[in-house]
């Protein structure tokens, strides 16, 4: 692998750009945090995603970046684990030790990523796999703590009115048992790489977790960039839920009518593409740690 070696002042300007732009990302999440207040919607994406404020501003320069020594001695990135020091002080990532540990799970994402970006985008779900995780279950019981913008009755009529078609098991796995039954498919971990596609917004925001499981070979700005397009989805997807969001200012996506259902496969499509972008910018990240053939 190429090393390209940065100097002091080019990597500390864009640390500190990264964890200030990190940082305005994560704002209104700290700020609730320290109030002790919850929030349905960005929540989210620190709970169900392993990855704090504080971890998402720290900055990575990805593998094949070497980190001079400036006037205080060698990047702090030296203490980090996954990296090393060589003979004149320059930090860099240790490419073959993270993948001894890791290369397995580096695999898996990198069959998953491939895989799903191969596929044509399907987009006849209408996020209805929300609808599915609140079917016929007592309002004590809901995942969130908002009303149903339909109440319980008029969500389950909607449900019973459709066709569930979710790919993804880690929208599935939520599904009350009333609403199994009513999916088209059984998707399972076994079958994940077979089934998921890019239309899928849960697939689609998991972009950002397979970011994270690849821990330091991805760059700073490929990470937040993942962030960014997860919250985004996020919003979307619970403005297309049974939930009445109105609380956070947002119009709901009233997939239950024609309108509705015409703006979710709009974001759907957009959000296909920009994920489709980012699994192959983490593609290309896995692809640079390959060693070349020999002989």
């Amino acid at each position: 692998m190429t090393v390209t070696v940065l100097d002091a002042a080019t990597w500390s300007a864009r640390a500190a750009a990264h964890a200030e732009h990190a940082d305005r990302l994560t704002a209104g999440h700290r700020a609730r945090r320290s109030r002790h207040e919850r929030h349905a919607i960005e929540d989210f994406l620190f709970e169900y995603y392993p990855a704090s404020p504080a971890q998402l501003r720290r900055w990575h320069p990805g593998a094949g970046i070497a980190l001079a020594a400036g006037a205080d001695g060698p990047a702090p990135h030296a203490g980090w684990k996954w990296y090393a020091t060589a003979d004149d002080g320059t930090v860099g990532l240790d490419v073959e030790a993270f993948l001894a540990a890791r290369g397995e799970a580096v695999r898996f994402i990198a069959g998953l990523l491939a895989a799903t970006a191969s596929r044509p985008a399907a987009t006849s779900c209408f996020g209805l796999h929300e609808w599915a995780m609140v079917y016929r279950e007592r309002p004590d019981e809901h995942r969130h703590p908002l009303p149903l913008r339909l109440g319980s009755a008029g969500t389950d009529a909607v449900v019973e009115a459709h066709r569930i078609r979710c790919t993804h098991i880690d929208a599935f796995r939520f599904f009350t048992p009333e609403a199994v039954g009513r999916n088209t498919v059984t998707p399972t971990r076994a079958t994940q790489t077979a089934m998921e596609q890019p239309g899928c917004l849960h697939a689609n925001m998991d972009v950002y977790k397979w970011a994270l499981k690849l821990g330091p070979l991805v760059p700073g700005d490929l990470l937040l960039d993942c962030f960014t397009l997860a919250r985004e989805i996020r919003t979307t997807d619970m403005r297309a839920s049974p939930y009445d969001v109105t609380s956070y200012g947002l119009d709901p996506i009233a997939i239950e009518t024609p309108d509705g259902k015409a703006a979710y496969v709009r974001r759907q499509r957009e959000f296909a593409a920009r994920s489709t972008t980012l699994r192959h910018r983490l593609l290309a990240v896995i692809g640079a740690t390959e060693r070349p053939p020999t002989g």
